[in-house]
């Protein structure tokens, strides 16, 4: 087969990335961020173009399309700068420090593409997002002959934010007495509430994401509370997802963020990191409601994964385009007339096209449907002169028959690049489906992953790659690789009893403390002491879609203590949280540290460690893991164990239930209901 010929080719061309390799023959001379670009900025004196993207993203598109193709605008690139592309997912730290710079420099409005201008040792003086060609050229030009005539003054804009980015990430020391009060957590919890959309769910206002780690809390907090706004707002939010067209009704699986305040036009692109924490939400939902709806999310968004975003080697790829057929959306959305060519069933048509609100004129471009419930199935059962088991039946029926045809459309192009931290999310999803519904299938999935991750991405002194692809691992990985794989893998633990993963998850946290740690704040930076340095070394840490690094590591520190009777973990963590604290309960911003709170509710509320010895220890454990336990760490064993909290528990032939409380226990019992009576007493 003759390979296809191209007018131009960039450095682009030798990467991994699929959203770099997208670049690889625009006239843009682009190259991967590295010391071959640095250099040659500061050796022949050129501004630095910093362009960053993501494979799934609709703009960067547009833009590519609009200038980045065009010759006239990259011959004005080319010949005035120095042009770097970088994909956001791969190098989250350099797209960390140039957001940053974006906000700072408070003249362009910031969000993906980002296209960051910079000396040419890399310090940026100014930043924006998408630009029309013809804006885009003028932005050029006004810097290029800045830069010529007036060089000091984007040396003063360097300097100015390269101060801030030095403050950004600063955080007050706290006072060694401060310790966790259960009742700060009242306050933090109703100004999260205050924002949220009791009518439509999620946060007031448009465009609406799921923000999983903000719901998890507070299903938490009703947990421990039993206060219904806090079950409410959970409940509201999850069922207008799973209904809307933020959810693929025919596929499974979610998209990125809904553009109105229904959740029923999404921006199409779906992200491997909001599906996988969205099945440990629902699943984790599930247990506090028996929701059906909630238990068929979990199944259809897993099975969603296995079917397009899986590796042969055991990975999850990162992304669905937005885009197919150079259209967004155009894959899941669907005319009248298309699905009545599907069914070719007049009563299956007639109830489809009620339940999912299918209109001549449609709810998006073109006269096309974007599919979503806004009624329960019984309802509209009852209206076709339906039983509710004959409903179910048409409506998996219709969403296999739509699933078919959609299949033979032209797909959205995969991101197939792997990354570490992501697959930990979905990792850890898997485990807590299973724990919700026992299914083995689940589990199966998550240990392949696990191996997968264990052998491939991790090497024997615990050091992380964060992607993979093509049997290739490049890039060092950063501090949410490892916090999250850790997590990740003490919740297989919790699954399997198999102490590998505990072990591992020990030898991750160890590593981060050795390469990551910073002494001034008891905080840890988010690159490691062995990649090369940035402008500015930066932390993660407010939570948003995807918790904090820090966050996530404050509570793997917590649980390793309690697992591996480590007094220094806990101390790691109780200054983690002391010296954020501040930030999250003192400044109306509980919105954006969700996972801070929950570290903060598993220190100042009672938080248990059940331990299951014996030969029933697995089947134990599986009985009362599908009760909602947030504030429970299992460990257990059927015959040995070398990890401190099971030591002395074990006795052959004898099966015991432990509930202990900062590694004091109560007397053991024998059945689940005398085990959680325990932890009520």
């Amino acid at each position: 087969m003759a390979k296809e010929k191209h007018a131009f080719t960039n450095h682009l061309i030798h990467e991994s990335s699929p959203y770099l390799l997208q670049h690889a023959h625009n006239p843009v001379n682009w190259y991967p961020w590295g010391k071959e670009a640095l250099e040659k900025a500061q050796k022949e004196n050129k501004l630095l173009i910093v362009s960053i993207g993501y494979a799934a993203c609709h703009w960067c598109h547009v833009m590519e399309h609009e200038s980045f193709e065009d010759t006239a605008v990259a011959k004005l690139m080319n010949d005035h700068f120095v042009c770097i592309k970088v994909d956001r997912e791969e190098r989250p730290d350099i797209d960390n420090v140039y957001m940053t710079a974006c906000h700072l420099s408070g003249r362009g409005s910031c969000g993906w593409p980002l296209n960051a201008f910079a000396l040419p040792d890399g310090r940026p003086f100014w930043a924006g997002t998408y630009f029309p060609k013809q804006d885009w050229m003028e932005i050029l030009t006004y810097f290029a002959d800045m830069y010529r005539d007036d060089p000091q003054r984007l040396q003063k804009g360097a300097e100015a934010i390269a101060r801030g980015l030095q403050q950004v990430d600063q955080v007050p020391v706290g006072a060694p007495d401060e310790l966790p009060r259960p009742e700060d957590l009242s306050t933090a919890t109703r100004n999260m509430l205050q924002i949220i959309d009791y009518q439509l769910g999620g946060r007031a206002g448009r465009p609406k994401f799921p923000m999983p780690v903000n719901y998890a809390y507070l299903l938490r907090q009703y947990k421990l509370t039993a206060a219904p706004k806090t079950r409410e707002a959970v409940e509201v939010t999850l069922d207008h997802m799973a209904r809307g067209g933020i959810y693929d009704q025919v596929g499974g699986g979610f998209a990125r963020y809904s553009t109105d305040d229904r959740w029923l036009v999404p921006h199409f692109e779906k992200m491997l990191y909001d599906n996988g924490q969205l099945v440990s939400l629902y699943a984790n939902a599930w247990k506090v409601t028996q929701k059906d709806l909630y238990r068929r999310v979990v199944d259809e968004t897993i099975r969603f994964v296995n079917r397009e975003l899986s590796d042969p080697a055991g990975g999850f790829y990162s992304s669905l385009d937005a885009d197919s057929d150079g259209e967004e959306g155009k894959f899941y959305v669907w005319t009248l007339v298309e699905v009545r060519q599907v069914l070719n069933d007049d009563q299956l048509f007639s109830f489809v096209k009620d339940y999912y609100n299918l209109t001549q004129a449609g709810n998006w471009e073109h006269g096309k449907n974007i599919l979503h419930v806004t009624e329960p199935l019984d309802r509209v059962a009852k209206r076709h002169g339906l039983g509710i088991e004959a409903a179910r039946k048409m409506r998996d029926q219709t969403r296999q028959l739509l699933l078919q045809a959609r299949a033979k459309r032209v797909r959205p192009r995969t991101d197939d690049k792997v990354l570490t931290s992501w697959n930990a999310l979905m990792l850890k999803g898997l485990v807590d489906a299973y724990l919700a519904f026992g299914k083995p299938e689940y589990l199966d999935r998550a240990l392949n992953n696990a191996q997968f991750l264990a052998g491939t991405m991790m090497q024997d002194d615990g050091r992380l790659w964060r992607n993979y692809k093509d049997g290739k691992a490049s890039i060092n990985a950063f501090l949410d690789d490892y916090a999250l794989l850790a997590d990740a893998f003490i919740r297989l633990y919790e699954a399997t009893f198999d102490e590998q993963w505990l072990y591992r998850s020990k030898k991750l946290t160890d590593y981060a403390l050795q390469h990551f740690y910073d002494a001034s704040t008891g905080l840890y930076y988010y690159t490691s002491d062995l990649d090369p340095p940035l402008v500015v070394r930066k932390k993660e840490l407010s939570d948003n879609v995807i918790p904090a690094s820090n966050s996530t590591l404050g509570r793997v520190l917590w649980k390793l203590h309690h697992y591996f009777y480590d007094a220094g973990y806990a101390d790691r963590a109780r200054t983690m949280l002391r010296n954020m604290k501040r930030s999250f309960l003192y400044a109306d911003q509980a919105y954006f540290y969700a996972n801070w709170l929950t570290l903060y509710s598993e220190m100042a509320t009672p938080f248990y460690e059940v331990v299951f010895a014996g030969p029933r220890a697995h089947e134990l454990r599986a009985e009362m893991s599908r009760h909602y336990l947030p504030d429970v760490l299992y460990a257990g064993a059927t015959d040995r164990a070398t990890i401190g909290l099971l030591e002395d528990r074990i006795v052959p032939g004898q099966d015991k239930i432990y509930v202990c409380r900062n590694h004091v226990c109560k007397f053991p019992v024998e059945t689940v209901p005398d085990a959680l009576k325990l932890l009520r007493d």
